[in-house]
């Protein structure tokens, strides 16, 4: 955060407040490690474990391949798009680089194509109604990232911004009080652009700022 621009104090209010959430969970003990592309039988049907990282390093789907129905978690939901959470990726299947920030839109991209191209009828998604258009519904979402990246596009095209000063301009005050989230909008659709070679990173005493390439 520091180095994407955020001020010292929003990251220190932000490490607070992330120490005390880790309160809300605690350990339990793995009887049975799942593996992508295993099979779990329950109650009565045998269900297809898909890692599918993105939103998070361990998201994970259940698909019951007879009934075409997929347990999506929050890896698709009908009335909001998910936010790829910058985090530590995961051991395996994870689909980060091996060195550098893990660059978790470029991630949940790959993992959305994989789940469009299964013959799903119903998606049980872990927020809101079931999904049943679940290919319209990832061409949308898609789209919906080009535009934001070619959003970002136009802003360092003005003059090189951090990821924060970008989330200023694209949300305002929100930027502020929800700054770890739209730190990761940002810095995932500048990876989008700087995989395509259309920005780049420039870093003076510790910060990062994205102009032109």
């Amino acid at each position: 955060m520091l180095r994407h621009g955020i001020p010292e104090d929003v990251v220190n209010a932000l490490r607070t407040v992330s120490r005390a959430f880790r309160h809300w969970g605690g350990s339990a003990h793995v009887a049975r490690p799942l593996a992508d592309g295993s099979d779990l039988p329950f109650a009565g049907r045998t269900l297809r474990v898909l890692h599918r990282p993105g939103h998070s390093p361990s998201d994970t789907l259940f698909w019951d391949e007879p009934r075409a129905l997929l347990i999506g978690g929050d890896h698709l939901i009908g009335h909001i798009s998910s936010n790829p959470l910058i985090a530590r990726a995961l051991g395996g299947r994870s689909g980060e680089p091996d060195a550098g920030r893990p660059r978790a839109l470029l991630t949940y991209i790959r993992s959305l194509r994989e789940t469009r191209e299964l013959p799903v009828e119903v998606v049980l998604p872990g927020h809101g109604e079931p999904v049943t258009n679940h290919m319209a519904l990832i061409d949308e979402r898609l789209a919906m990232h080009e535009k934001r990246a070619a959003r970002i596009r136009g802003l360092v095209e003005e003059t090189p911004l951090t990821a924060y000063e970008i989330a200023q301009r694209l949300w305002g005050k929100v930027a502020l009080t929800q700054a770890f989230l739209t730190l990761s909008e940002v810095l995932g659709h500048a990876d989008l652009l700087l995989e395509r070679g259309e920005i780049r990173e420039v870093e003076s005493d510790g910060v990062v700022r994205f102009q032109p390439a």
